[in-house]
C-alpha cells in the first residue's frame, strides 16, 4: 500500500502510470469535471471503458425522490461540478473550457457509463484501475483535480491510499455489485453528455449574460 500526501507526491501522477492501454476504470465519486478528464486525458483516451456512480443523487429529477429542498441544493452543485468546482475557477475562467467540454463529451459517448445512486443511502468514494494491475484508490470524494492532487483545495488534509490486490478486489466487487443494482441506482449517463455539450454550443448572448449573473449571484438567491 502506498499513501498519497496530495502535495509531495499526487494521485494524478501514479494514475499517469497505472492507468494503461486497455484498462478498465470504475469510480465512485460525488461529482465528476471535465478539468479532471483534461488532466488525464491522454491516458483515458485509451482505455476499454469507465463505469462512474455518483454517490448520492445526481441527475435525478426532485419529484422522483420527493426530497426536501435542503437536499435538492446539494444536488444541484454536485451536477455543476462537471464544469469545474468552486475551486477549479481559475481553470474555468480559461477560454480553453468549450474544446475540454466537447473533447470530454465525445470520449464519454464512446468509452463511459453514468449511474447515479437514488437513495439516501450513504456510499464512500473510490477509483479501481484494472488493468496490467488491480488498483484501487481511496478515499476519493470527487473525480476532480483537487482530488487528483493538481489543485489544494480547502483540506487541511487529504490523503488518499493505494491498495494492491488481493485486497482491491473487495472494492472492484463491490462496485460491481452495486452497479448492477438498478433498484438503487439509475442511469443518467445521457443527462451527463446534455449537461457537458451546453457547454460549447453557440448561446445567445442574452443566455451568457443571465448564466454569467447566476454564476455570480446563485448563493444569494432563495428558491
Amino acid at each position: 500500500m502506498k499513501i498519497f500526501d496530495n502535495i509531495n507526491n499526487i494521485v494524478k501522477d501514479d494514475l499517469k502510470t497505472t492507468i494503461t492501454k486497455n484498462s478498465k476504470l470504475s469510480v465512485a465519486a460525488a461529482c465528476f469535471s471535465i478539468y479532471a478528464f483534461e488532466e488525464l486525458k491522454e491516458q483515458l483516451q485509451d482505455i476499454d471503458e469507465l463505469n462512474f456512480i455518483f454517490t448520492s443523487p445526481t441527475f435525478i429529477k426532485e419529484r422522483e425522490l420527493k426530497e426536501k429542498r435542503e437536499f435538492y441544493i446539494p444536488q444541484l452543485n454536485r451536477e455543476r461540478s462537471l464544469y469545474g468546482t468552486e475551486f477549479e475557477i481559475k481553470l474555468r475562467n480559461e477560454l480553453s473550457q468549450k474544446a475540454i467540454a466537447k473533447e470530454c463529451a465525445e470520449w464519454i459517448r464512446e468509452k463511459v457509463k453514468f449511474k447515479s445512486n437514488t437513495t439516501n443511502e450513504q456510499m464512500g468514494g473510490f477509483v479501481n484501475v484494472v488493468g496490467e494491475e488491480q488498483l484501487t484508490y481511496f478515499p476519493i470524494n470527487g473525480f476532480t483535480t483537487t482530488d487528483l492532487g493538481s489543485e489544494r483545495g480547502n483540506n487541511l488534509v487529504n490523503f488518499v491510499s493505494k491498495i494492491d490486490a488481493p485486497n482491491s478486489e473487495k472494492y472492484i466487487n463491490v462496485f460491481q455489485e452495486i452497479w448492477q443494482d438498478n433498484k438503487r441506482l439509475k442511469d443518467v449517463t445521457d443527462q451527463v453528455i446534455e449537461n457537458i455539450s451546453n457547454v460549447y454550443k453557440e448561446n445567445s448572448p442574452d443566455f451568457i449574460y443571465f448564466l454569467t449573473l447566476y454564476n455570480i449571484f446563485n448563493e444569494f438567491l432563495e428558491a
